[in-house]
């Protein structure tokens, strides 16, 4: 009897403790009060137009994808169309390689895949949220290989990055 009083008043505690602090995920994000919805524009990828930038067909489908999933599975928003409660929107502003060593034959050693994104995040029920800013990152790999040869695994670790960084400054807020 007594066990079962002391399993309760844990229970009971942890609940407390838990709905105080307002809406918590386990998974670090912090939803604002009353949002319920997500919309995640096209992310156009403006960048191939630009000096030294590579033209990656899809990139802008693929970005916008993974930005959506990120969202969907780390969080309890439904994602809409239009009309939802927190807005992402942007372009990859740019996608682009860069040698980072040369070699004694006056080649690239090393290269660098940088892709960068401009992102505008607005909360509709809250305006002070919003936030427009440039998130980038990086992907380095040897001279010898051509973007196609690493691309996947290139996308992949630069999507993730990138993603969890928007994710942490506009709802993690880490």
């Amino acid at each position: 009897m007594i066990k079962n009083l002391k399993k309760y008043y844990l229970l009971f505690s942890f609940s407390l403790l838990s709905f105080s602090c307002g809406i918590y995920s386990f998974t670090g994000s912090s939803i604002p009060v009353g949002v319920e919805t997500v919309q995640v524009d096209y992310f156009e990828n403006t960048a191939g137009g630009k000096p030294g930038s590579t033209v990656e067909p899809g990139l802008d489908r693929d970005f916008t994808i993974a930005l959506q999933d990120l969202i969907v599975n780390q969080t309890s928003l439904n994602l809409v169309n239009e009309g939802g409660d927190i807005v992402y929107s942007g372009e990859i502003v740019e996608f682009s390689v860069t040698p980072m060593a040369a070699t004694a034959e006056i080649t690239a050693a090393q290269n660098r895949l940088t892709m960068a994104v401009m992102v505008s995040y607005e909360n509709v029920l809250n305006e002070e949220d919003n936030i427009e800013k440039r998130f980038s990152f990086y992907y380095d790999f040897p001279g010898n290989l051509q973007v196609f040869d690493i691309r996947d695994a290139a996308l992949q670790e630069i999507f993730e990055r990138i993603t969890q960084d928007i994710f942490n400054e506009t709802l993690a807020k880490w």
